[in-house]
């Protein structure tokens, strides 16, 4: 697939996706989904592809959903506009589910403004990176939604039940610091440092092996759904998994060999 509305290049291991529609703050359109879910796509299917690193061209990460697709729902005859709607929502659902549960490590390098569905999309992956410009607002709210791009799920694993109630309640700008305060970033740096420093991290992340960082991603995602012992059956299966992996028999070797040589 060609694309237009974002960037997608690989090097050395680590997939990098831009958001490239800087002249209307990378908001999300649905010829721009489309591309992002082809993308994401050729992440998880390409095994040479270790990590992941998501951001936005010029001074915005992702200003949410695109105007138009406003438009179009406020246009639309009374009788399809709940329909129209749902079909709209599955488009949304399938490109945060594919990015929640890439089977490899994520980091967003937010650049800028992430609001609404931006912050949303920023949070569906593993680590948040950050800059003195990085604000994100759930402002759903002054549009008479709710977050429907996962928010209400990953914000208050990220900042507690009762903040995330405020933040989303009020649709307030919250600004770098604060942000880094609150989990919402995992680390803050310099603007001019966000994408060097994001695909140092995401190629620190690539080593691990994809097996045990894929399962243990699995579970982690869904850690706070289980019980306990929930878990630790998740957890039994996905061993088993790894004692059958190449990465799992070379380390162990590797380990053994140097053992020996210490002898």
């Amino acid at each position: 697939m060609s694309y237009q509305l974002i960037e997608f290049s690989v090097e050395s291991g680590v997939a990098m996706i831009a958001f490239n529609r800087p002249e209307r703050r990378n908001a999300m359109s649905d010829d721009m989904r489309s591309e992002f879910v082809s993308a994401l796509e050729t992440v998880a299917r390409e095994r040479a592809i270790k990590a992941l690193v998501l951001t936005g061209r010029g001074n915005a990460f992702c200003a949410g959903g695109d105007i138009s697709g406003m438009k179009q729902r406020l246009a639309a005859p009374q009788g399809e506009v709940a329909f129209n709607g749902w079909s709209r929502q599955q488009g949304v659902h399938r490109v945060q589910s594919l990015l929640l549960g890439l089977p490899k490590p994520t980091i967003a390098a937010v650049n800028g403004a992430a609001a609404g569905l931006g912050a949303d999309t920023a949070l569906a992956c593993d680590f948040v990176m950050g800059t003195e410009r990085s604000k994100f607002t759930w402002s759903y709210i002054k549009r008479g939604l709710i977050p429907d791009g996962g928010g209400l799920y990953f914000l208050p694993r990220r900042t507690g039940l009762s903040k995330a109630k405020e933040l989303i309640f009020t649709g307030r700008v919250v600004e770098a610091d604060e942000a880094l305060s609150l989990g919402i970033v995992d680390r803050k740096i310099s603007s001019l440092e966000l994408l060097p420093a994001a695909q140092s991290w995401a190629a620190e992340l690539a080593q691990a092996s994809p097996t045990a960082l894929a399962l243990s991603k699995k579970i982690l995602n869904e850690t706070f759904e289980h019980s306990a012992d929930e878990i630790f059956s998740l957890g039994s299966q996905a061993q088993a998994i790894c004692y059958t992996s190449t990465e799992h028999r070379e380390a162990v070797m590797a380990f053994l060999a140097q053992s020996s040589a210490k002898e």
